[in-house]
């Protein structure tokens, strides 16, 4: 099933899923950093990745929602997707929470701003398994007929190639 919101061929929202996963995960680190330090510049480094996380993570969940939208009614994948997407807004409250909690002292935050962090990863690896779960058993935004010999997205031309093409080894292929 294509996803719904494309780029240059490709879905839009695991394009840009990496950036709040990756800036709330380095936030989360640096927390581990500064508890191990006391040094405050790592709480504050913190701060502005969940800001930026947060951010990211709105953005992506425009383009999840319009992938979701698109998915059948009454399909596993249907369900997967909610449960994802729920979880991940879970993860992004759970961040938002905290960084209103750090915003009187972002260089020393409270034990309690950062748990809240390290749970919205734990649960951010368990949404992202469902993402996986969503593209790699389910199929969702993967193109019909994708195949080793695909051609370049940027060509136009499906997935799905006719019979009797060459692959760059010089065997013959079915689709």
């Amino acid at each position: 099933m294509r996803a719904k919101a494309r780029l240059l061929g490709h879905p839009i929202h695991p394009m840009l899923i990496v950036f709040p996963l990756g800036l709330l995960t380095v936030a989360v680190i640096f927390d581990v950093i500064y508890v191990c330090t006391h040094n405050g510049q790592w709480s504050n480094l913190s701060y502005w990745m969940i800001a930026s996380g947060i951010i990211g993570g709105l953005i992506a969940a425009v383009f999840g929602v319009i992938d979701w939208v698109g998915i059948p009614e009454d399909t596993r994948a249907k369900y997967i997707g909610l449960i994802h997407g729920l979880s991940n807004v879970v993860v992004v409250i759970l961040f938002i929470v905290s960084w209103f909690m750090r915003r009187a002292s972002s260089a020393a935050p409270t034990t309690t701003a950062m748990m809240l962090g390290w749970i919205g990863i734990a649960i951010a690896l368990f949404a992202s398994w469902l993402g996986g779960e969503l593209v790699y058993r389910l199929n969702v935004g993967v193109d019909r007929g994708a195949n080793l010999d695909a051609p370049n997205s940027l060509s136009g031309r499906p997935a799905l190639g006719g019979l009797g093409r060459r692959s760059t080894r010089g065997v013959i292929r079915a689709p």
